[in-house]
């Protein structure tokens, strides 16, 4: 493999992938009163979103999103308030139903899926149909549903109107004229005349005329009580269980087997593809037949666009793959939604696809998501700790994971110190900042192995030289890389490292594939963090499980599939109701002091 390519695949593969965290969903959300703007509606921020995934979400520019709330542009709080600018008009044309134009609504108080139908004069499976997550759970007060501005189908016509006419006698009055008298009652002059000849002859002074006034009456809606029995019943509908004897499954991967010659170790998609064999094989032995079908689309789109037309991947139950480049992604993510396939995207955590595509999954999440899920973590273990942020001038610094912890402890009035690192003086800076009658944490503002080399030799020292002083290192995920140089002390410091994934090499089911794999491939996996074939195998059994299971509508049965993986572990998320799901799984790894395990613990 070209080795510029295999550098920058394994960089972003490592470290730069990290996963989204869902504001918890159970209360009911502040409502703001938009109706009398129709120009915008509005959006309550959850936890892991950032103004530009806001903006991609409703299909807007960052920098409306900013002119309409200024004071966002520093950062966005959760349960902040966003305007969002409104979509005003339907095209001309109806659009393809992918294409297809949307306004979005805010749920209020008292708001059924038959009154917004209503509203709207949209057919109620309309608004189901451009809304996939929605039902009885998740209709609520405050969440923002698509509205399609081209529905699709036929609307029902609205009843006419019942116009009736009520006549007066009217007296004219000095300097009347017919004009004026039209003008009014708001009859019009020759309806005036048609009742009264005489005015032909001209209007005068104290005549007594008859006034036909229309009145219409409001339109009367026939077994409206049903109608709204049967939309609103829509909400609660089971999802049919599809589930096929075989599943189909398409694998398609930039392999660059042309360029990098015969198949070996070093190529992570390789490796991945090696990985989903051995999970279809122990599928294959509980009784899920799954047909393969592996493409290679090398470098580029000319392939991919020719592969996407094959017959096979038309008739997929789900596709897995694509790399990093975000405009493979979104081919493959449109061709899924066209054909109505689910799509897991593996890798890469920097794309957008999960958030307006209902058939996406995105394994690897975007790092707003991970900071928030990772702090609120942190936040749970050391409220109470005496916790002490390190800056060590290292690379690789940690700013937006810092940010959002220190603003979650202001959130809770929770205080904390700031301790710049200086190799003179960090012994005696340290000592005098650590606390006796509470435990302590440090974390250092770099997840570099040159800031953890740093700092541990006087946090040794300094633990070592105060025992009644209790310390917790805490730290990133790529600290798993640093096993060799610094085992030892994460054991000595009792730390504590978020990230999303870990296998446990001694543990058992990893010595099981292990073994197996070296079996089938004559090789052992390769050593990089995370295993790529062990992702392949996670992936494959999550997935191929789920949909042997529980069908090819899966995702309606997300919170019954238990899995217990061997490194990366899944809890999908649907972003909003029209979007598709991201993994918000999270792992704390502790290396405990008391008895030199290492644990994982998996965050629910």
């Amino acid at each position: 493999m070209n080795k510029t390519i295999t550098c920058i695949l394994l960089t972003v593969f490592s470290f730069n992938t990290l996963p989204l965290y869902p504001q918890e969903n159970n209360r009911q959300q502040a409502v703001i009163d938009n109706a009398q703007d129709s120009d915008i509606f509005y959006h309550t921020v959850e936890r892991g979103q950032t103004i530009y995934s806001i903006a991609v979400m409703y299909g807007v520019g960052e920098s409306d999103l900013l002119r309409l709330n200024p004071g966002s542009r520093e950062m966005i709080k959760v349960g902040e308030q966003l305007k969002i600018p409104q979509k005003k008009a339907a095209p001309a044309v109806t659009p393809a139903k992918e294409d297809r134009n949307y306004s979005f609504h805010t749920i209020q108080p008292k708001e059924t899926l038959y009154s917004l139908s209503v509203k709207y004069n949209v057919p109620a499976a309309a608004i189901v149909d451009a809304n996939p997550g929605l039902s009885v759970a998740t209709f609520l007060i405050g969440k923002n549903i698509r509205i399609p501005l081209s529905a699709g189908a036929e609307v029902a016509p609205a009843p006419e109107k019942t116009v009736t006419i009520r006549e007066i006698e009217y007296k004219v009055e000095k300097r009347e004229t017919l004009y004026r008298i039209s003008r009014k009652f708001n009859v019009a002059p020759d309806d005036l005349i048609a009742r009264n000849p005489d005015l032909k002859d001209g209007v005068k002074s104290g005549m007594r005329i008859v006034i036909p006034i229309k009145e219409e009456a409001p339109p009367v809606r026939q077994n409206t009580a049903s109608e709204e029995r049967n939309a609103n019943a829509l909400l609660s509908v089971p999802v049919e269980m599809n589930k096929p004897d075989t599943i189909r499954l398409a694998l398609i991967l930039p392999f660059l087997i042309e360029e990098a010659g015969p198949a070996s170790g070093t190529n992570p998609f390789i490796e991945y593809y090696e990985g989903m064999l051995l999970a279809i094989d122990s599928l294959r032995n509980r009784g899920v037949s799954v047909r393969l079908t592996v493409r290679d689309y090398g470098n580029g789109t000319k392939k991919l666009n020719e592969i996407l037309q094959e017959e096979a991947l038309r008739e997929a139950h789900l596709i897995i793959g694509g790399a990093v480049e975000n405009e493979q992604i979104a081919l493959i993510a449109s061709f899924a939604k066209k054909n109505a396939i689910r799509y897991v995207i593996p890798f890469t955590s920097k794309n957008d696809e999960a958030l307006s595509n209902s058939y996406v999954f995105q394994v690897n999440t975007p790092h707003s998501y991970l900071y928030a899920k990772a702090t609120q973590a942190a936040y749970d273990m050391f409220y109470d700790y005496n916790i002490i942020f390190v800056e060590t001038n290292a690379r690789d610094d940690k700013t937006e994971f810092l940010r959002t912890f220190k603003q979650e402890l202001s959130q809770h009035n929770t205080a904390y110190k700031d301790l710049i690192y200086t190799e003179e003086s960090f012994y005696a800076d340290l000592e005098s900042v650590l606390r006796r009658d509470k435990r302590n944490v440090i974390i250092p503002a770099s997840g570099s192995l040159e800031a953890l080399n740093k700092i541990k030799a006087p946090l040794r020292a300094c633990v070592e030289a105060n025992p009644d002083c209790i310390v917790n290192l805490f730290g990133y995920p790529e600290w798993q890389t640093y096993a060799r140089e610094c085992l030892e002390d994460f054991f000595v410091l009792n730390t504590y490292i978020y990230t999303y994934f870990y296998a446990d090499n001694l543990s058992p089911e990893v010595g099981r594939f292990n073994s197996k794999y070296k079996i089938w491939f004559s090789k052992n996996p390769a050593s990089t963090f995370p295993k790529y074939g062990i992702l392949g195998f996670d992936t494959g059994m999550f997935f191929l499980n789920a949909i042997g299971q529980y069908g090819v509508n899966f995702e309606t049965n997300l919170g019954k599939i238990s899995y217990k993986s061997l490194q990366t572990g899944f809890r999908f998320y649907r972003v909003n109701n029209w979007g598709g799901f991201v993994n918000t799984n999270l792992f704390i790894v502790h290396y405990n002091k008391e008895n030199y395990r290492i644990i994982r613990h998996e965050l629910k």
